[in-house]
């Protein structure tokens, strides 16, 4: 794998961070599919206070920070399924180069890199042929790939034309109230359709109501997340019974 001389990744980050992980479920097979890993404050304090202290001269360090950060307080927790790291576009300067640290520490904490699962948002405005490079890179190596907030950001469909990632999140305002908006409802049905005949598992993220998640369990979507089924919990691993639990009285396992 080649070194990358380019950015400042192998810097320290200059401030420290932990993780919260949030549950993906699998309403089909009433497991937990996925955690994924959001960064937090080492005392707590949300992502947005976080990444207001990452600038263009330390991104890369922490892009590479969060990955094996996520990984080892996973594995210290126990984590026995996939795990979803989120990643900057913009903080990966050559695909292969940037996975090493991601490999080594995976290695380290004997977590199987085959259960870990790379998002990119929309958010970040970054060029298409950049995100291809390095989805393509992250599958030959045996990562899942995932597009998180689907049709928020700068590419939507022609990214999907061009690269088909194992998972798709819809973005959380598309499943806001989407049990009471026929707008919303034909967009989430042609979605359904894509991902079905192209094969990419679509997961509703953001579901917080009952009617929301009623209505997506009834259409038959398996993977959800979201504060109605489990909020983000510091530095902690929510497991089946307690998420399942919760969702007893309105799912029928």
């Amino acid at each position: 794998m080649n070194n990358c001389r380019r950015c400042d990744c192998d810097v320290p980050l200059e401030f420290d961070i932990a993780m919260a992980f949030q549950p993906i479920v699998d309403l089909h097979t009433c497991t937990l599919f996925a955690y994924e890993a959001l960064v937090r404050g080492v005392n707590g304090e949300g992502a947005g206070q976080v990444l207001s202290k990452v600038t263009e001269k330390n991104r890369y360090s922490f892009d590479q920070t969060c990955r094996t950060t996520a990984i080892r307080i996973a594995s210290e927790l126990g984590c026995n399924t996939r795990l979803s790291i989120n990643f900057l576009p913009n903080a990966v300067y050559e695909p292969e180069a940037c996975l090493r640290e991601t490999l080594k520490a995976a290695q380290k904490y004997g977590f199987p890199y085959q259960s870990i699962i790379f998002e990119v948002t929309e958010h970040e405005k970054v060029d298409v042929a950049k995100i291809l490079d390095i989805f393509r890179t992250y599958q030959k190596q045996g990562f899942m790939t995932a597009i998180d907030d689907f049709g928020e950001g700068y590419s939507g469909l022609n990214l999907l034309a061009m690269f088909q990632p194992d998972i798709i999140k819809l973005d959380m305002l598309l499943i806001r109230g989407i049990d009471k908006d026929p707008a919303k409802q034909a967009i989430f049905s042609g979605m359904a359709l894509i991902t079905e005949r192209l094969g990419i598992k679509l997961l509703a993220e953001g579901v917080e109501t009952e009617g929301e998640f009623t209505y997506l369990r009834e259409k038959g979507v398996r993977y959800m997340q979201g504060y109605y089924i489990c909020k983000p919990l510091f530095m902690t691993l929510a497991d089946e019974k307690q998420v399942f639990g919760e969702l007893d009285r309105h799912y029928d396992h």
